[in-house]
């Protein structure tokens, strides 16, 4: 077996996710989304908006700064001329995934829509013909929202406190999508609207249904070549796979030469190289990333990859918070080099920087000031006037200077 030092691993990773890509010259259009997509397969969604929403942002760090409403109208505002290319299910969490991808998850969806699982069965009981109502309202309807639904059809509230509440119609909302026969038609505000999925994604995406074995093994290879190098386990996480499944994907791929296993160096568990995969000499990158970007979601992967121990802060409370709320690691070159806590106060017209913290053995120097223009071009990106630096971390008083 092949044995691979860390550094030329990392330097796989980053090429196979798009950070060893040539700069873009010129104002980023549909092509450079599209070489982005290419590269990571997904955009994972969440609903955190103190920096930025997390979909935005890797293709930010790749491509720069990009006209957002390029990613919008791929996915939520389609026209006759730009087609759309992206369509929300859950794939590694919510996410949007190319529209060529849907069918890949329809054993997904066909486990969703069994009325034997308890979620189904205890909305079924509480709350009889619900679905079936909420299915008529969206053909009559759509594209509508949950609370749209809501004013209709009515719903009682679940739950206890007001984080997780969610009305019964959004409970029934929310099956649907999971089984497939709703999907996102568009957002406003970041609020979706539902809409049956015959009248979203064209004939040739619905009507095909592979077999879920073909299947699996598709989405290994994707997150293969989404990540370049990676264990079992890496390549599981990324579309949030069944074990057994994966494995048997992995031995599969293996046998027709599309991975290759290897022996990385520090790596307690065999990995495998994609087929195709490349390391540059050396990468150049200087990158933000979010919390939820695939370079950096899988927190084990991570720490092996790039001995960055990396734990998200939002709820844990504040007095005991070592980073910070929101808190974006930095690529510069080859390596995490720096964790900077991030927040767009748009009303000021900032990007507020609370704290920033360099990792150890890095030119503290180097990093402040290819951090310091990083957020500048953020926050450029944002449409923000100014970067204003707090009082938390050791790289805080070199960054002083960008604000």
């Amino acid at each position: 077996m092949r044995k691979i030092s860390i550094a030329v691993a990392r330097r796989i990773a980053l090429a196979a996710q798009g950070f060893a890509d040539a700069p873009v010259s010129g104002a980023p259009d549909r092509r450079q989304l599209r070489r982005v997509l290419n590269r990571t397969n997904l955009l994972q969604l969440d609903s955190v908006n103190v920096a930025v929403r997390a979909h935005y942002v890797p293709v930010f760090s790749r491509i720069g700064g990009y006209d957002r409403s390029l990613l919008d109208e791929a996915a939520w505002t389609p026209d006759s001329r730009r087609p759309r290319l992206l369509v929300e299910y859950w794939a590694h969490e919510a996410s949007l995934i190319p529209l060529s991808d849907w069918p890949l998850l329809r054993w997904r969806m066909r486990a969703y829509a069994d009325t034997s699982r308890p979620r189904y069965r205890r909305l079924a009981e509480r709350a009889p013909g619900l679905i079936d109502e909420v299915r008529t309202a969206v053909k009559e309807n759509g594209p509508i929202s949950a609370a749209e639904l809501e004013r209709g059809i009515g719903g009682t509230k679940t739950g206890s406190g007001t984080w997780w509440n969610r009305s019964d119609t959004k409970h029934a909302c929310e099956l649907l999508f999971a089984a497939g026969e709703l999907t996102t038609a568009t957002r406003r505000g970041f609020e979706r609207h539902y809409e049956l999925v015959e009248r979203v994604l064209p004939p040739e995406v619905l009507g095909q249904d592979p077999p879920e074995d073909e299947a699996v093994r598709a989405l290994v290879l994707r997150a293969a070549r989404a990540f370049g190098i990676a264990t079992e386990p890496d390549l599981r996480d990324y579309y949030r796979l069944p074990p057994a499944r994966s494995r048997a994907a992995v031995e599969e791929l293996v046998a027709e030469g599309e991975l290759r296993p290897v022996a990385v160096e520090g790596w307690a568990e065999r990995a495998y190289v994609v087929r195709g995969a490349w390391a540059p000499r050396s990468v150049g990158a200087r990158a933000l990333l979010c919390p939820f970007d695939p370079l950096v979601w899988f927190r084990p992967r991570t720490e092996r990859l790039f001995g960055f121990r990396y734990r998200i802060e939002i709820y844990v409370p504040a007095e005991r918070r070592q980073y910070g709320y929101y808190v974006f690691p930095f690529l510069l070159d080859d390596r995490l080099v720096a964790r900077v806590d991030l927040k767009a106060d748009r009303r000021a017209g900032v990007l507020r920087v609370p704290g920033a913290f360099a990792e150890p053995d890095v030119d503290r120097n180097r990093v402040a000031s290819e951090l310091g223009v990083a957020l500048r071009e953020m926050a450029d990106w944002l449409g923000l006037e100014d970067v204003v630096v707090g009082e938390h971390g050791d790289l805080a008083p070199k960054l002083r200077p960008v604000s």
